[in-house]
């Protein structure tokens, strides 16, 4: 895809450049010969006077000594003779034949003849004997002045238009072709069983589509798999009651082979049931891993709680401000658990803060790449004395030291993606927690735990 974009790229502005430059080349071109030749016939006219007045040679050739005849240009005049039948006296410098000077004087226009190394041009002139000629040689030197340099601009604009639209065109081919091979190799590791993996949506509309359908398919096989093993774990305990009754059945069947038969079955049966009980448990535990990095819309979770909470909000008479969660913000953590960690922090912004606080939450990218989401929940309440000191009672999880603050379940959100929690002091003048939700397993710069 990327090197079949180059090279349309390469063909459509090839075409262009040669449709434009080769004939704005000839303009340019022409217009140095009309150029050439308009210095020709104005050398040509300054003759002209001194013709009307006099054909002496002498006066003549200080005429034509005095001409300014500009670059490379030279001058000549052909007067007729005196008597009839008389040959023309040649004054100055003359390339020009015999036949066309008399087919000039004959036709009694202005003539350009071909002459050697360049072209001469032929002005009539009325004169007292006749018709004189002026000849102004222009060499091709002249012809073509300024011409070579302006084609060499046209071809660097031209090589220059087609190195911008290649590069361009890679550029873009680069972007359509990383977002598509994230989409491929994802679709590669969920066929092996990678079932966490997701897709940034990122790119063109139609792969950002692609993306998003890929994300909401492996959701879907997630859900479907832990439904599976939910219904073989509900079945087998569904089991467990009939089985129960067999075996009490069977002890009271006595003594026999075919008692001993059907104890033996009803055991067997049992341990079979139980094996597929722990299976379906296991597997379930370890899916959960999965279905964390399978990960969710942080934006859209806040969107949901925050329409949950603005409405005690609202009775309590507090301004709340949501920013950063009007575009997709896709983090590798469960929704579940991040809609109750949120709940954990707003909770406490509510039990903690007197009524009428304000408060607000912020999402947004972070990290020296974008590889983070930041998720900032900030208070105008009294704040926290001693931030290191709430988060360590934070990390006992309950018990006699714990705050009830809720910071475990933040805490251990965050860590679960190598990320970490900050408390510290927020631009309303309260609290701050600050939740560092990594998207690679990169953790957030060193930094103390409060800012």
């Amino acid at each position: 895809m990327r090197w079949a974009l180059v090279k349309v790229a390469l063909a459509v502005t090839a075409m262009v450049v040669v449709a434009f430059a080769v004939p704005l080349g000839l303009v340019v071109k022409e217009m140095a010969r009309d150029r050439a030749f308009s210095n020709a016939e104005r050398q040509a006219a300054t003759i002209g006077p001194v013709l009307a007045i006099t054909t002496d040679r002498t006066q003549l050739e200080r005429a034509l000594a005095s001409a300014d005849t500009g670059p490379g240009c030279r001058i000549g005049v052909h007067v007729p003779g005196d008597g009839k039948g008389a040959r023309s006296v040649g004054i100055g410098f003359r390339r020009a034949s015999d036949r066309d000077v008399a087919s000039v004087v004959a036709l009694g226009r202005a003539s350009i003849a071909p002459v050697r190394g360049g072209s001469s041009l032929l002005q009539p002139t009325a004169v007292a004997t006749g018709v004189a000629v002026v000849e102004v040689y222009v060499p091709d030197a002249a012809l073509g002045n300024g011409v070579a340099t302006s084609w060499l601009v046209l071809s660097g604009v031209g090589l220059a238009l087609i190195i911008g639209s290649v590069a361009v065109a890679d550029r873009l081919g680069t972007r359509m072709v990383r977002a598509a091979k994230r989409l491929a190799g994802a679709a590669h590791r969920l066929g092996t069983g990678e079932l966490g993996v997701r897709v940034p949506e990122e790119g063109p509309k139609e792969l950002r589509s692609a993306a998003t359908a890929f994300n909401s398919m492996a959701d879907q096989v997630v859900q479907l798999l832990a439904n599976e093993r939910e219904l073989a774990a509900d079945l087998s305990h569904r089991l467990r009651t009939p089985l129960t009754v067999l075996r009490l059945n069977a002890a009271s069947l006595g003594d026999g082979p075919a008692a001993e038969h059907t104890r033996a079955a009803v055991e067997q049966l049992e341990r079979e049931v139980d094996q597929i009980i722990r299976t379906a448990r296991e597997q379930k535990s370890h899916s959960r891993q999965p279905g964390a990095t399978a990960g969710c819309d942080a934006a859209e979770v806040i969107r949901e709680r925050m329409a949950f909470w603005s409405a005690l909000a609202e009775d309590e008479g507090r301004t709340v401000r949501v920013a950063g969660a009007h575009r997709p913000l896709r983090v590798p953590v469960a929704r579940p658990d991040l809609a109750a960690a949120l709940d954990a922090m707003l909770g406490n912004v509510f039990r903690h803060t007197p009524e009428g606080t304000a408060f607000a939450v912020d999402v947004h990218h972070a990290g020296p790449a974008g590889n983070a989401v930041i998720v900032l929940v900030s208070d105008a309440g009294p704040g926290i004395d001693d931030p290191d000191a709430a988060l360590r009672r934070g990390h006992s999880g309950g018990g006699d030291g714990s705050t009830g603050l809720g910071l475990d379940i933040v805490r251990r959100l965050a860590e679960s993606t190598g990320g970490d929690v900050r408390i510290g002091r927020s631009v309303l003048g309260g609290t701050e927690v600050r939740v560092w939700l990594a998207l690679d397993g990169h953790g957030p710069p060193g930094a103390p735990h409060h800012t």
